[in-house]
């Protein structure tokens, strides 16, 4: 089945406006910029045969909500967790901040089981209600409440006292 091009276009426009984001946060969930690039791929080819159905409305919920749950299923495939991946990069990350931190926070997100880290990354770094990460996970608000309860305090246990963003009086 051929495509027009103004469809093409369309898509195409979409793409390089919402790529970079969605590969971000493709990255938080699993921790690895290639399987990250491999996530967003994936979810890109999903939403580009269901883009003649789709409409303007909610559509980066739509493509967030594909992005997460191709990273959960890839988790659900027992070859996938049979690779081992190298601790350190072959070249320097370059890039503003506390590398360290950084360094700390993200290993201690992978540390969080997947389904968690998927509510932590919806809601606090995608800024997500209860109610859309419910929707986008396709979960109860319960769920997302507890799961998110359990994903912080995992953070918390993990990276100590001296993260006062994570402290009990803070998100």
């Amino acid at each position: 089945m051929a495509y027009s091009v103004p469809v093409d276009d369309d898509f195409s426009e979409y793409f390089a406006a919402r790529a970079h984001a969605l590969r971000a946060t493709a990255y938080l969930l699993c921790g690895d910029w290639h399987r990250a690039e491999d996530i967003t791929q994936v979810a890109m080819t999903k939403l580009y045969l269901a883009w003649p159905r789709l409409r303007a409305v909610g559509l980066d919920a739509y493509a967030r909500k594909v992005v997460v749950r191709t990273f959960l299923a890839e988790n659900r495939r027992l070859w996938r967790k049979r690779e081992h991946l190298t601790h350190e990069p072959p070249e320097l990350p370059v890039g503003a901040g506390d590398t360290e931190d950084r360094l700390m926070v993200q290993a201690a997100l992978a540390a969080v089981p997947p389904r968690q880290r998927a509510v932590l990354v919806l809601r606090y770094w995608n800024d997500l209600s209860v109610e859309e990460t419910a929707e986008a996970l396709g979960c109860s608000t319960g769920t997302v409440k507890s799961q998110a309860a359990r994903g912080v305090a995992a953070l918390r246990r993990r990276l100590g006292p001296h993260f006062d963003v994570l402290s009990p009086d803070g998100r």
